[in-house]
């Protein structure tokens, strides 16, 4: 009997290191187009399987991948399914599943626990119990349902998650909005100057994370307990098994300098407030929207809708710090703690970030658009970054955010330790892999990539030098709002009456300078648009709006209700500018 189980046990640990000892597939000639610290390869796994989010990597190599929304199935297999069959890790198999439908915003969320596949919408958590199949052929069970009746109309209203080792799902519920002002009056974005509603009512039901039984079927918010809050929102979230804690890696606010030009210069609000990447702990609270985190100043400040000047702290200080600041808009979209041994050590149990990249820089270059690497020691964050993934972009100066190749989304550990990358343009997936000697790593392979943060996507922009002088889609969008809705509404066709349309308008096609014109000095006289004749006073705007103000709401304008594809210039609004000036 003792000899037998002497067998078994010697044929265990001979499958189980014939397993580790498996060879890894060959590298892309090119990495897949990645630039990857030395000792580290890629390959492309798959190249288009649609617009990519979260991915999830089962024990036998498996891979899942959630998807924004299967346009081919009309929102329908929104979980795309993948299987290498002769381990060159290529996908041979590509399949479709899922007996849910997509809708709303952008959903995210997609692991593997305890034997189940956990998949999410914006309204949903579902999971199957994984068989073998690559296909589960199991009933699909709903674990968790969002019953907020605006949640349609919500900003950030993905549903993320992730699970601890005492059998709990933690939930981040998003803020519906920017900045905590009167949705009713200032839209979600908010508007110049507005004030934040104190107390935010946001904080009852949203911007925190709450816990769940992880197995507890048809939960909604009121099953769960209120864990955390002040987080604006969060996509990436993981548990560190190492120090048996919950982290997150946090939007921050938008368009400083828009709201409040007269606190923050357009470089300032380029920068600002930093993505922040956190410890959360039980009661935490992360500050927003009374508060945010400035990377430069190293402390909490007090957000200017609350009284703050960009230099105040007061009530901010109450709040709980980052273990790790990074720069403003470059959009964490997913958190990973390495527990690997491919790898080698220095990345052992330490945090991988995806950061998705920007949309509101402008003036200056877009940036993000990596994969970062947070070390780790003695169980604690150094509070320093390395760039681990870069060449997503494809370019150097990304001026608006549909010139980056790729965008950066998910992450996921394989069961060799290999770490699998998602991008959500086109749905490419890439498998980096380590063939380098583990234990002769060192500085000198991180050194090219710390070269890299040279880029334009990644440095911090020279206030001058790097000023692109291009209006910004998403400052545009404020402004619009706030002074141009109440007469021309939200989708541009006026009021059929006092005020014309701006869809389709002979008075917005063409040259940018008519549109500017009317902008800057306002109309006093009847005019013809699309051959009806309008009267309605226009006020001159440009004596409190800036260049760039001015050229960001023309810039909104012409894309939003013209579709063209432009970006008009400070320079060209300033041009115009002084020549109306030297008329005077």
């Amino acid at each position: 009997m003792l000899k037998n189980t002497i067998h078994a046990l010697i044929i265990i640990v001979c499958i189980a290191g014939c397993r580790e000892r498996k060879p890894l597939p060959p590298g892309d000639k090119d990495n897949g187009g990645l630039f990857l610290p030395g000792g580290f390869d890629a390959l492309v796994v798959a190249d288009t399987i649609g617009r990519a989010r979260h991915i999830a990597v089962n024990d036998n190599g498996d891979i899942y991948v959630k998807l924004t929304f299967n346009d081919a199935m009309h929102g329908s297999g929104g979980t795309a399914a993948i299987r290498d069959n002769n381990n060159d890790g290529k996908a041979d198999i590509i399949a479709y599943m899922g007996d849910y439908k997509d809708e709303g915003g952008l959903p995210a969320g997609i692991r593997i626990h305890d034997g189940y596949l956990y998949t999410s919408t914006v309204k949903n958590i579902f999971r199957n119990k994984l068989n073998g199949s690559l296909i589960p052929e199991s009933k699909t069970e709903i674990i968790f349902t969002d019953t907020d009746s605006n949640l349609m109309r919500h900003w950030h209203s993905a549903k993320p998650f992730t699970f601890d080792e005492a059998g709990n799902m933690y939930i981040p519920f998003g803020a519906p909005d920017d900045a905590a002002q009167d949705v009713a009056i200032a839209g979600p974005a908010g508007m110049p100057n507005g004030k934040g509603v104190d107390p935010a009512p946001e904080l009852l039901n949203h911007a925190g994370i709450w816990r769940f039984d992880a197995s507890r079927k048809n939960q909604t918010q009121k099953d769960g307990y209120k864990y955390a809050t002040g987080l604006r929102s969060v996509l990436g979230i993981a548990w560190n098994i190492k120090d048996n804690s919950l982290y997150a890696a946090v939007n921050g606010m938008d368009n400083f300098h828009t709201r409040y030009p007269s606190i923050y210069s357009a470089w300032q609000a380029a920068v600002l407030p930093s993505e922040i990447f956190v410890k959360v702990k039980d009661q935490g609270n992360y500050g927003w929207p009374y508060a945010y985190y400035d990377q430069l100043q190293g402390k909490n400040l007090l957000q200017p809708g609350y009284g703050g000047d960009g230099k105040t702290v007061g009530r901010a200080a109450a709040f709980d710090l980052p273990v790790i600041g990074f720069p403003g808009h470059w959009a964490p979209m997913d958190l990973l703690f390495y527990t690997g041994n491919q790898f080698p050590e220095r990345y052992k149990n330490g945090a991988f970030i995806a950061f998705h990249g920007s949309t509101d820089r402008s003036p200056y270059p877009q940036a993000g658009y990596i994969v970062c690497f947070a070390p780790f020691a003695d169980g604690k964050a150094t509070g320093k970054w390395e760039v681990f993934a870069d060449g997503f972009t494809a370019i150097d100066t990304v001026v608006n955010t549909s010139d980056a190749r790729y965008r950066p989304m998910g992450l996921a550990e394989g069961p060799d330790g290999s770490l699998y990358i998602t991008e959500s343009n086109k749905g490419k997936i890439w498998r980096v892999m380590y063939k380098g000697d583990r234990k002769a790593f060192n500085e000198t392979q991180l050194a090219a990539m710390e070269a890299r943060k040279s880029r334009t996507y990644i440095k911090t922009p020279d206030e001058i030098k790097d000023n692109l002088g291009k209006g910004g889609d998403m400052a545009g969008l404020i402004l619009y709002n706030s002074y141009c809705v109440s007469c021309h509404q939200r989708d541009g066709k006026g009021d059929n009456n006092r005020y014309p349309p701006l869809l389709g308008s002979n008075w917005i096609a063409g040259s940018s300078d008519t549109l500017i014109n009317v902008i800057l000095q306002g109309l006093q006289n009847e005019i013809l648009v699309n051959g009806k004749t309008y009267n309605g006073i226009m006020p001159a705007h440009g004596d409190f709006l800036d260049d760039h103000a001015v050229a960001s709401i023309a810039t909104y304008v012409k894309k939003r209700f013209n579709k063209e594809n432009v970006n008009i210039t400070s320079a060209e609004v300033g041009k115009l500018r002084a020549a109306i000036d030297k008329k005077k």
